[in-house]
């Protein structure tokens, strides 16, 4: 394996990632989806990550992490994670501006300022989008589109972390830990209602909002493949 990965090598494992525990194939066609790149690009970018280590083609041609590429992709999400949730606690800045900020920030960042940064956020296990620091410890949950009117649920996270995309979900007044109700359910609009009232998405934005349902519906991939939100990015 490469010594250390380069910053391009770093932005895909960190998309792969993002779609593995989505529960998407992980393709070079889902890879060009996510970073907004053309495939002959994301082509020649898996070839180098094949090359130094990090991933292996499946006889199906879909990709899979080596050991050592889950650990390095891991760690990468786990850092862009452990950034957006100092940003929201210890600098304040809204949940719905720290995505971006994140990513700019984590690729120059010393070991010396990110130990200060996890002494900073104590003992807290999630993003401010409700997805886990440490892998393992992911509640599946269900997507809200599929839960049945009446359900109990509690928002978990947001899977699609497209800023154009959280600034809605704020908008809403969804966040995670949010609880509620649905109270409508079509396929145009999903209502939770809540102690501080309705809260209403899109129908194609509840089907990356996850949740805690009681009934629940049975599971599926936390992102449809067909679905594109944003004009920039569609997810991570």
């Amino acid at each position: 394996m490469a010594a250390d990965a380069t910053v391009a090598e770093q932005e895909y494992l960190e998309s792969m990632f993002w779609i593995d525990e989505a529960g998407l194939p992980m393709t070079g066609a889902n890879i060009a989806r996510a970073m907004q790149l053309s495939a002959p690009t994301v082509h020649e970018m898996v070839g180098r990550l094949i090359k130094d280590g990090y991933v292996e083609r499946n006889p199906d041609k879909s990709l899979a992490f080596t050991e050592g590429g889950r650990e390095k992709a891991s760690y990468i999400v786990r850092r862009h994670r452990m950034i957006e949730r100092f940003l929201t606690d210890v600098l304040k800045i809204p949940w719905d501006e720290v995505h971006e900020e994140a990513e700019r920030i984590e690729h120059a960042m010393s070991p010396v300022l990110e130990e200060r940064m996890r002494a900073a956020i104590g003992d807290a296990t999630t993003c401010p989008h409700g997805h886990p620091i440490v892998e393992g410890i992911r509640e599946r949950g269900s997507l809200l589109a599929d839960v049945e009117v009446g359900a109990d649920v509690v928002v978990l996270r947001f899977e699609n972390e497209a800023e154009e995309l959280l600034h809605y979900l704020m908008d809403a007044g969804l966040h995670p830990g949010l609880a509620g109700k649905v109270s409508e359910s079509d396929k145009d609009h999903v209502t939770i209602k809540a102690d501080d009232g309705d809260h209403v998405v899109t129908y194609s934005v509840a089907e990356t909002v996850s949740v805690r349902a009681d009934p629940a519906p049975p599971p599926r991939a936390a992102i449809p493949e067909q679905l594109v939100l944003s004009s920039d990015r569609y997810g991570r």
